[in-house]
């Protein structure tokens, strides 16, 4: 298996089989058709909540489309410090987000530490007008160095 991106290698077959059965024929475009409509629901059903879906082509789409979902100019994200987003998305969330900002939070292996978080989103007081506006926490599951964040810890944050 090659990890090195998500865009380095094809789809599973089951996908595949599934795009190509949905490929022929005339649907309604721009998120209104009937297979728009069965992923929104399989979204919904799963996170147990109404969500908004965007399809894309990679992840550097899909994590700066998400930061974008969450966050206004001058709004600050934070993350882990060695996190995906600030590492290797060579400033794509910042520029789609308008101007947002990534802040980042130390933490041992490669896990935002709440504490630290918490001084971090301090750092942003509300009456200052010229201060940031934090508006998210980015987290990646599984980290960069392999880890995973517990319920508890995802909790916690």
């Amino acid at each position: 298996m090659n990890f090195a991106s998500d865009n380095w290698a094809g789809v599973h077959p089951s996908i595949a089989a599934g795009l190509s059965a949905h490929a022929g024929g005339f649907s309604t475009a721009y998120g209104d058709g009937a297979l728009d409509q069965a992923v929104y629901q399989s979204f919904n059903e799963t996170f147990e909540r109404e969500v908004a879906v965007f399809f894309v082509a990679t992840g550097t789409a899909a994590n700066s489309l998400s930061l974008t979902a969450y966050n206004k100019s001058g709004g600050i994200s934070f993350c882990h410090r060695e996190s995906h987003v600030i590492e290797d998305e060579c400033g794509a969330p910042e520029y789609f987000t308008g101007g947002s900002r990534l802040y980042p939070v130390d933490g041992a292996l490669g896990k935002i530490d709440p504490n630290n978080l918490d001084r971090a989103v301090g750092r942003f007081a509300p009456e200052i007008v010229h201060s940031g506006r934090p508006m998210a926490v980015s987290i990646t599951q599984s980290t960069e160095v392999g880890t995973i964040y517990t319920l508890n810890e995802i909790a916690r944050i």
